[in-house]
């Protein structure tokens, strides 16, 4: 890839993201979607978030699940937590409380505090995991929160 293509692309995923937070899913569509397709994990996160929901596109769940997992397993800390709720919830994907809390795992070793604090409510709840109060203190604990 040239420097242009690279710099066309970078304002491209920039005006796309700037259209995703806007609100303006059609237009945010139409800049994003050649990107994920491409392999972009920002494009691809994002892209998954419309097609989940609706926004922008028609609804399609194995696109969404398709995109999100590609933007997931590339590292994107919000698209791992993301895909663990797809498999938290049963969203796009079969329910799988196991690999819900291995993802969930992967954006809180990134920092993620939405990931810490899902374990910890998984914990605390015993949703998918067996209930473990002291468990679920440590990753309250560690997600920032004091005494729970």
């Amino acid at each position: 890839m040239t420097d242009n293509n690279s710099m066309e692309e970078e304002m491209t995923l920039n005006s796309g993201i700037a259209a995703f937070e806007a609100k303006h899913f059609v237009r945010a569509a139409e800049l994003l979607e050649p990107l994920a397709d491409a392999g972009n994990a920002e494009a691809q996160y994002r892209v998954a978030i419309m097609a989940q929901n609706g926004l922008g596109m028609v609804e399609n769940q194995s696109r969404a699940y398709r995109h999100m997992r590609a933007a997931a397993e590339a590292g994107l800390p919000l698209a791992q937590h993301g895909l663990g709720f797809m498999y938290l919830e049963g969203e796009c994907v079969d329910k799988n409380p196991e690999k819900a809390l291995e993802w969930f795992m992967q954006g809180a070793g990134q920092g993620l505090q939405g990931s810490m604090t899902t374990i910890a409510m998984m914990y605390q709840d015993g949703n998918g995991v067996t209930a473990d109060p002291e468990k679920a203190r440590e990753w309250f604990h560690k997600a920032g929160f004091d005494e729970m």
